[in-house]
C-alpha cells in the first residue's frame, strides 16, 4: 500500500458521468496520472464514479501509475466484453444497428430507440433486469484500497427516486451497489435498492456532486465533463429536441454548484465538447472496442490543451 505525504498537493477531481464517454475521462486521467499528478479526493457520478473508483484504488496500491493500470484494466475489460450486449437481444439492437457497424448517430436510429422506449416499460426492454455492470464491478472493486485509511476520499452521486435529491457516499461504505446506482439509467434498469431507498443516476441530481471536495478547500479543482455543453444549430425533429434537452438537463446540477466555486480555487475545466458533440445520446451505449479507444485518445489530447493553456 502506498504510504501518503500530508503535504501532498490539493488536487481534487470530479468526473462527469457519460455511460461509454467516460472512455474519454480515462484519457484525461491517464495523461493527467502520467505526470505523477498526486490527489486527495476525487468524486464522480456513473461511469465517472467508476473511473473515480478504480482510479483511487489503483492509486493507493501504486500511486499515480497504480491509477492508470486500474483505469486501462476497467475499460478494457469493458471493451473485451462490448459490455452492453448483454442487452442488445432487445429491440436496441436492431435499431441502434450494432451488429451491422452502422452509425449510432443517423436519425433513425435514435428516432427508433425513443419510440421504443415510450412503447416498452424498463421490465419490457429488459425483462430479467440484467445489469452488465454488475459482475464487472464485483470482480474489479477492491473495497479494502478504497477504505485503507490513507486512500484519497471518494465520493459517489445518485439521486433518490422518491425525493428527487443527491445522496452522496464516500469512502467507507462505497460498494458495487453504490456504483450501480449512480449508474442506473431508469429507463433500461431497475432502480438500486440501499438501505430501504431507491437510486437512479447521480446525472439527474449531481453530476458530479462538489462541495464534498471543497471542503476543506483544495487549491486546484480538476473538472472532467463526459458530456458535450454546446451543439451548433437549433433541432427540429422531436428525437433531436430529446437529446439536446438530456443534455441540458445533466448539466445543469453542474452549473449550479460551479456558481458557488470557492474564490482561491483554481478550476482546470476539461471539455469534452470537441470530442463528444458529433456523436448522439446513444453513443453513450456504444462499448466496442475501437469507439472506447478513439475517446481514450481524444480525452489524452484534451488533457494535454488543458495542461499547457493552465
Amino acid at each position: 500500500m502506498l504510504k501518503f505525504s500530508p503535504t501532498r498537493p490539493r488536487n481534487c477531481l470530479a468526473l462527469q458521468g457519460g455511460g461509454a464517454h467516460g472512455a474519454f475521462t480515462w484519457g484525461v486521467l491517464d495523461r493527467l496520472f502520467e505526470d505523477g499528478m498526486e490527489i486527495s479526493a476525487i468524486t464522480g457520478v456513473s461511469s465517472g464514479a467508476m473511473n473515480a473508483a478504480m482510479a483511487v484504488q489503483g492509486y493507493v496500491k501504486g500511486g499515480p501509475e497504480g491509477a492508470r493500470a486500474a483505469l486501462r484494466q476497467l475499460w478494457t475489460r469493458v471493451g473485451e466484453a462490448n459490455i452492453f450486449s448483454t442487452i442488445a437481444a432487445t429491440p436496441m439492437d436492431w435499431l441502434w444497428g450494432w451488429d451491422k457497424g452502422l452509425e449510432l448517430g443517423n436519425e433513425l436510429a435514435w428516432t427508433g430507440l425513443t419510440s421504443v422506449l415510450r412503447l416498452l416499460n424498463p421490465g419490457q426492454l429488459n425483462p430479467l433486469g440484467q445489469n452488465p455492470l454488475a459482475p464487472l464491478m464485483k470482480e474489479l472493486l477492491d473495497k479494502d484500497a478504497i477504505r485503507s485509511p490513507g486512500a484519497p476520499r471518494l465520493y459517489v452521486g445518485a439521486t433518490d427516486v422518491e425525493s428527487g435529491t443527491g445522496a452522496v457516499f464516500s469512502n467507507a461504505e462505497i460498494g458495487v451497489r453504490h456504483l450501480l446506482a449512480s449508474a442506473c439509467l431508469p429507463m433500461i434498469f431497475p432502480a438500486i435498492e440501499i438501505k430501504g431507498r431507491h437510486y437512479w443516476d447521480g446525472g439527474y441530481s449531481c453530476n458530479p456532486p462538489l462541495a464534498p471536495v471543497l471542503s476543506p478547500r483544495p487549491e486546484r479543482l480538476i473538472l472532467v465533463r463526459a458530456q458535450p455543453r454546446s451543439r451548433k444549430g437549433v433541432p427540429n425533429s422531436t428525437a433531436d429536441i430529446v437529446h439536446r434537452l438530456h443534455e441540458i438537463a445533466f448539466q445543469a446540477p453542474l452549473d449550479a454548484e460551479l456558481a458557488l466555486l470557492p474564490r482561491g480555487v483554481q478550476l482546470l475545466d476539461i471539455s469534452a465538447d470537441e470530442a463528444l458533440a458529433k456523436h448522439p445520446l446513444t453513443s453513450k451505449m456504444n462499448t466496442e472496442k475501437g469507439f472506447l479507444d478513439n475517446l481514450f485518445a481524444a480525452g489524452r489530447k484534451a488533457a494535454e490543451t488543458a495542461l499547457h493553456e493552465a
